[in-house]
């Protein structure tokens, strides 16, 4: 039996009669030019973020990590969360789609929502442990990572963490932090539709020291 003989393509074959011309390889897709990221949307976007169980009528004490399992990162002084014990969980009940009626509406949306300094003083104590925490802890905050104001998840232990008081605070000055007003221009600009909420989480969860310099907010 003769060899079947594929038919070279014109285009092909006048492209290998050409002096110079490049080498071509068949069946392989040209390359499309990559698209650039939606306005609001951090460059490189980071892991997919965790959903949480969202807002309940009763919270209850949840489990934290192993005592001495986490530790803190630092940049420039600032402490930063641990992202293997915190790696941030959002809540299910806020989305792009309902913003007004949550976390922009006018009134508020936190205070509804939040768990009571009951069950939260007693995972505080639970976190200091998980973190090694050995200061004063009138002087740390037990911060939800994603706030409550950008669509954190209220009571999910992945996205709380005792937050260590910032370099040069006085010692029994109460929580004082710088993270609280990055929250709240991320906040704001989420709600005036500058960026999305997803970026603004991303962008949180990723170095919440650098989220406004991402978000060109700074």
């Amino acid at each position: 039996m003769s060899p079947v003989r594929r038919a070279v393509p014109p285009v092909l074959l006048a492209c290998l009669l050409m002096t110079g011309c490049s080498s071509v390889q068949l069946g392989t897709p040209t390359p499309s030019n990559s698209q650039n990221p939606a306005p609001g949307a951090p460059a490189g976007s980071g892991r997919p973020i965790a959903v949480g169980a969202g807002p309940q009528k009763h919270y209850t004490v949840q489990q934290q990590p192993a005592a001495g399992s986490c530790h803190y990162r630092f940049e420039h002084g600032e402490p930063l969360e641990d992202p293997a014990c915190t790696p941030g969980a959002v809540s299910p009940a806020v989305t792009q789609s309902n913003l007004k009626s949550t976390i922009c509406r006018k009134g508020g949306y936190t205070s509804g929502i939040r768990p009571s300094a009951y069950v939260t003083g007693k995972e505080k104590k639970l976190n200091a442990a998980s973190y090694g925490y050995t200061g004063r802890m009138g002087d740390a905050e037990y911060d939800h990572l994603i706030s409550l104001q950008l669509g954190g998840d209220p009571n999910d232990p992945r996205n709380l963490w005792v937050e260590s008081a910032d370099p040069g605070h006085k010692k029994g000055a109460g929580v004082n932090n710088k993270k609280d007003p990055v929250e709240t221009k991320l906040h704001t600009a989420v709600c005036k539709g500058q960026i999305t909420l997803a970026a603004a989480q991303q962008a949180i969860v990723t170095d919440w020291t650098t989220a406004l310099t991402v978000l060109h907010l700074a």
